[in-house]
């Protein structure tokens, strides 16, 4: 894995003197143009957790614009292959704040690079953020993972996507608590994704909403539930396909609206408040293999 440093002049983000329509000064306005500083990280095919540190200067806004932020980018690969941004610890997707954060990425076959750029005031920046990259699954020669294996994770890293109230689509590292517990934002959708070892489709979920209204089970990270009809979930359930339950256990628990924590659950259990079409505001759900016989021996 390799970083290259770059620094970004602000002055190529303006337009041409000449260009119709475009001038600043034609318009009788001024151009904010923030500091930019970036670091390119060379990546083989894995996945990866990015540590990154925070962004040291000044904080203030521009057109707006809360700095300093950070933000982790993908440029194209060959053949359209790129590094997939799949979670990150901020709310703005591949953004997150100038305190730094956690961003999980997954680099194709043939690897890839990825850019992490630190927006700030003008002349505040001078160095990008510090990045710490961590290898999250283990390189395999023939690409696949091995489910059972001895020394695998005892836990499986996942990622939650949730459609919540006024807020849209929030995606989530599957770590603890997601959602809003105690603010009262009704989830009316979510998706289940395993991030190592398992593949989608390995996993099977399903949602209850108002009246006992009981949704198929759904897979392949696949939403479940609705959207724009403010119908919230007042349940859930998750469970692994069949071949792999004697492997793995999914357990979970929900925050509700009024009655608060329910569960833990597992394996296909609902998981309900006590008080009818209670909304669900939050859920907390772990995957973990089960430890064999002979691994306990050890």
């Amino acid at each position: 894995m390799q970083t290259r440093q770059i620094r970004r002049n602000p002055t190529d983000w303006t337009a041409p003197a000449g260009a119709a329509g475009l001038s600043a000064a034609a318009a009788g306005q001024s151009l904010d143009r923030p500091g930019a500083e970036a670091r390119i990280i060379q990546l083989e095919q894995g996945l990866y957790a990015l540590e990154i540190g925070e962004a040291a200067a000044s904080t203030g806004q521009l057109s707006g614009l809360p700095l300093p932020a950070i933000q982790v980018s993908a440029p194209p690969g060959e053949r359209n292959q790129c590094v997939e941004i799949i979670a990150s610890s901020g709310a703005g997707g591949s953004w997150v704040g100038f305190e730094g954060g956690t961003v999980i990425v997954k680099a194709p076959s043939g690897g890839g690079q990825v850019v992490v750029t630190a927006y700030g005031l003008p002349g505040e920046l001078r160095a990008p953020p510090r990045v710490e990259i961590r290898r999250l699954d283990r390189p395999r020669p023939n690409g696949h993972a091995t489910i059972a294996a001895a020394g695998a994770p005892t836990e499986i890293r996942t990622e939650v996507v949730l459609h919540i109230e006024r807020l849209g689509d929030r995606r989530f590292p599957g770590e603890g608590w997601v959602g809003n517990r105690g603010h009262k934002l009704r989830i009316e959708a979510f998706s289940i994704r395993p991030i190592e070892v398992l593949e989608a489709s390995d996993i099977e979920f399903k949602a209850l909403g108002p009246k006992g209204r009981e949704t198929p089970w759904v897979t392949d990270a696949k939403l479940c539930g609705t959207r724009g009809q403010g119908l919230p979930l007042t349940g859930f359930a998750a469970r692994l396909a069949p071949h792999l339950s004697g492997q793995f256990d999914v357990v979970y628990e929900g925050s509700f609206f009024e009655s608060g924590i329910a569960g833990p659950n597992r394996n296909g259990e609902l998981c309900t408040s006590a008080m009818a079409d209670d909304p669900l505001e939050a859920i907390n759900l772990r995957l973990i293999r089960r430890v064999t016989s002979r691994e306990a021996s050890r």
